[in-house]
């Protein structure tokens, strides 16, 4: 049975297009490997986090603000689809010691 992603977003802190962004990356990658990407209003304040199959994978709080959509993808491919090459989003950064 394929997963689903629900994505929890404050509305108040107006977070909806970065969620809907986010839901559109994680269906347009693994659009094969996902049942859906559902995106879930919260009543709590400054709440902005990620499950797959009701399981965290992420927690703006706990991780210090957002995340970068490639580092996400890396998460999410690890657990639904392990083999599948994210092609560049795969490689490391060209330049680590960036000022």
């Amino acid at each position: 049975m394929k997963p689903t992603i629900t994505i929890t977003y404050c509305p108040k802190c107006h977070w909806l297009l970065r969620a809907a962004y986010i839901a559109q990356e994680l269906l347009t990658t693994f659009e094969a490997e996902l049942k859906a990407v559902a995106l879930e209003p919260s009543e709590t304040s400054g709440e902005f986090h990620i499950s797959l199959n009701d399981e965290k994978i992420f927690d703006r709080k706990e991780y210090g603000g957002f995340p970068e959509i490639k580092e996400l993808k890396q998460v999410v491919r690890d657990r639904v689809s392990p083999g599948k090459s994210l092609g560049h989003a795969d490689t490391k950064p060209h330049h680590t010691d960036i000022l």
